[in-house]
């Protein structure tokens, strides 16, 4: 399976200590819980949301299941679950396709704002 390979080297992933010490920038429009994107009327989602945070929406799983099967459910989920779609692609080396993240990025980002 795709995740099987991808994640495979995930397992020796680390994220530059830059990534892992940096504050998440949000914007001052934003209310706390709101997706960013969301109060400019932008999509709520894109390739630079955390899975997690992909995880915890029902239509989101919807997609990354239908777009990305085997990503959420994957054993090595606890381990890229704060990583972004794109953070995954870029350390899949080749496994996880631009293709695959652009289409789960335009079908999350045709879902309704919440």
């Amino acid at each position: 399976m795709l995740f099987k390979q991808c994640c495979a080297g995930l397992l020796l992933l680390t994220l530059p200590a830059a990534a892992q010490d940096a504050p998440a920038s949000v914007p001052a429009d934003t209310k706390p819980g709101t997706p960013a994107g969301a109060a400019a009327g932008g999509p709520a989602y894109s390739r630079d949301t955390p899975v997690e945070k992909l995880a915890t929406d029902p239509a989101a799983v919807a997609v990354l299941n239908k777009d990305l099967p085997g990503l959420l459910t994957a054993p090595e989920f606890s381990i890229f679950k704060s990583m972004s779609l794109k953070q995954l692609q870029q350390a899949s080396g080749g496994d996880l396709s631009e293709v695959d993240v652009a289409k789960a990025e335009a079908d999350l980002q045709a879902l309704p704002a919440h």
